[in-house]
């Protein structure tokens, strides 16, 4: 049956950025599938605990600042704690900051780097470094963004960050593959969430963005819950070093 290829039972995973929105959906979603999954954050992972557990798996809330290089290690050591292995890595704790170009600051680049493209990088080497001694393959699945694609405005550090986790997904893909372990990338569009909070109060810049996008919405952290379990799972062996854009439409136009 085709339905059980996107069964994840006995599987383990870690989600960064898991208390909320995207992150939090992921989680919740791996765990339908049937991976247990150690949720990171810095700010509380009780309500994604609860729903993870609610699905019959098992929660390790692992408390993180991917701001500092010791997190990564921590991270790894916390999930082969709880579980024993890793098979399924979602890096997709993100920052953003916003200035216009000739204003921003060298600490709001620093900063969004540092999470968003350093601390990504590093926690993918570790996990699939545990990956490769377990000798069973695995996933790897980025959050990149529809700046992978395009400029955007007013947002150069993000942005950046952004274009090299779409770069950096095809690297990890080539160099992983024979190691059995598939990287892909999933890039949201505009989605209602924190990170997008600024843009949807702003009357003007929610009108223009919505015109654009030909599902007439924006989009909701459970829009990837289906990408992500998908890329999770044996249903896409045979997929590496992809970016999946789920946009509603957006780039399409």
């Amino acid at each position: 049956m085709i339905l059980d290829q996107f069964k994840l039972d006995g599987k383990a995973a870690i989600v960064t950025g898991a208390a909320r929105g995207l992150g939090q959906a992921m989680a919740v979603a791996l765990a339908e599938a049937g991976a247990d999954v150690a949720l990171v954050d810095l700010l509380p992972v009780d309500e994604t605990r609860k729903s993870v557990e609610a699905a019959g798996r098992r929660a390790a809330a692992v408390s993180a600042d991917l701001s500092v290089m010791e997190a990564v290690p921590a991270i790894v050591k916390a999930a082969l704690e709880a579980f024993g292995r890793i098979d399924i890595l979602v890096n997709n704790a993100g920052i953003i900051r916003r200035a216009p170009i000739l204003e921003f600051k060298e600490k709001d680049w620093d900063d969004v780097i540092q999470i968003n493209q350093k601390a990504l990088f590093f926690l993918t080497q570790a996990a699939a470094a545990v990956m490769v001694r377990q000798g069973s393959g695995g996933k790897i699945i980025n959050t990149a963004s529809m700046t992978s694609f395009q400029g955007g405005i007013l947002i150069p550090s993000y942005t950046a960050s952004k274009s090299a986790v779409m770069g950096l997904t095809r690297l990890m893909a080539n160099e992983l593959a024979p190691h059995g372990i598939n990287v892909n990338a999933i890039a949201p569009g505009y989605m209602a969430t924190d990170n997008t909070k600024a843009l949807r109060e702003n009357p003007e810049r929610n009108r223009a963005i919505l015109d654009r996008i030909p599902a007439g919405r924006w989009g909701k952290p459970e829009d990837l819950q289906g990408i992500c379990v998908f890329l999770a799972s044996p249903a896409s062996d045979y997929m590496n070093g992809y970016t999946v854009a789920v946009d509603g439409g957006w780039l399409a136009r």
